[in-house]
């Protein structure tokens, strides 16, 4: 039986992925990994794939509660 106890020793097996070596360069990461890490609270960046549609959809999605939000204000302060 094989036991590999240098396993153990690897800093970046159990740590988030943001503190990993080779994840913190200061590269720029797309809108799939930043939600990926969102969502994941820092676990893991391909969480949601590879498609930029989805990291788009909940960019957009946010954007688009910010401006319903900004106006609905706008509007029940207005009337109220």
């Amino acid at each position: 039986m094989n036991f590999d106890v240098d396993i153990y020793r690897n800093k970046d097996l159990f740590a988030p992925v943001v503190f990993r070596s080779d994840f913190n360069d200061f590269e720029a990461i797309n809108a799939n990994q930043a939600w990926s890490l969102f969502f994941s609270i820092g676990k893991e960046d391909k969480e949601l794939g590879f498609n930029p549609e989805v990291g788009r959809f909940f960019t957009n999605l946010l954007i688009a509660v910010g401006v319903v939000g900004s106006i609905g204000g706008g509007v029940f302060t207005y009337l109220g």
